[in-house]
């Protein structure tokens, strides 16, 4: 009786680790319409293109939004779910000269990375989750529209949404007006990230990756000197091994460039520590210099876009 009950005790036991599930790490960020419409954009030179982007360094001066991302902070926390505070990770990125400066290689090559993306790299969240929001006034009543938007770090795409609007209440306090409209939404939104972040166990997070080769570099994609196959291929392979499940798709192909998207990386190396696209792409690096001696530079874009120019360091 005592040998059936153990391993029954055992597998219990397993069944209830596995169910507590690591959460995904937010960002409360106000969305970028909420942004236009109270003057926070600013322009920035994307390789000569003028585009608007987020300036959440003037926002933060906001009383009222730093008041909606203190009380969506709190109502996450009563969760479980780990967050990464705006304002402190901006102070971070201030703090860090690293950041201020695009990664080049030594003959020039560059790849442009805009604000936004250098605040991912130094907040690190997994989710960013924005926010906005409309007060509405009939008299003496008011009431509150908002929209919350899940954006994966990564790849940008949304993962969970909700959005309603509040009860009339003579309150005048902003605080108490969001609380009331998006308690009931809450745990469906939450319900909706732990299914993405699930996902992402089981299947791997999403990145996309670029090979380039340098327009000096002797060789290109479709050399067969350095194995019994093309070099491209020779990558493709490589990560075919290195990515849960082999999964990604071959995007784009030509003697100088490849594209990889929905590349699928683990969330941890064997170590248990926390892999990203940088540290994951990095492997490739290796690989290359230490079998074939191919020398190569590796640049990120924000936290889920790798690139990876052949031909120097």
């Amino acid at each position: 009786m005592r040998k059936i009950l153990l391993p029954a005790l055992l597998v219990g036991i397993c069944l209830m680790a596995s169910g507590q599930a690591k959460k995904p790490t937010l960002m409360v960020v106000p969305s970028d319409s909420w942004m236009e419409k109270n003057g926070y954009m600013t322009p920035f030179d994307n390789q000569g293109k003028i585009v608007l982007i987020p300036d959440y360094k003037a926002a933060v001066r906001n009383s009222d939004l730093l008041m909606v991302i203190g009380k969506i902070n709190e109502l996450m926390a009563e969760r479980g779910f780990p967050l990464k505070d705006l304002e402190s990770a901006l102070k971070t990125l201030e703090s860090e000269s690293a950041e201020d400066a695009m990664l080049t290689s030594k003959s020039g090559g560059d790849i442009a990375e805009n604000p936004i993306d250098k605040l991912k790299k130094v907040a690190k969240a997994d989710v960013w989750m924005q926010i906005s929001w409309t007060i509405n006034e009939m008299g003496p009543l008011r009431s509150v529209d908002f929209t919350f938007r899940g954006l994966d770090a990564y790849t940008d795409k949304q993962i969970a949404g909700a959005s309603g609007t509040g009860q009339r209440t003579m309150t005048p306090e902003l605080a108490i007006l969001l609380v009331g409209a998006v308690l009931s939404h809450l745990d469906n939104f939450n319900s909706q990230l732990q299914a993405h972040f699930d996902d992402m166990f089981a299947n791997g997070r999403e990145t996309v990756l670029r090979i380039k080769v340098f327009s000096d570099w002797d060789y290109d994609l479709e050399t067969e000197e350095f194995g019994d196959d093309e070099l491209g291929s020779i990558i493709e392979g490589w990560i075919s091994k290195n990515t849960v499940q082999g999964r990604f798709n071959t995007s784009d192909a030509t003697e100088n460039m490849m594209l990889f998207e929905q590349v699928r990386i683990p969330l941890f190396d064997e170590t248990g520590r926390a892999t990203d696209a940088r540290r994951w792409c990095n492997g490739l690096r290796k690989f290359l210099k230490d079998t074939y001696e191919i020398e190569s530079k590796l640049m990120m874009k924000g936290l889920g876009q790798a690139q990876l120019v052949l031909g120097e360091k």
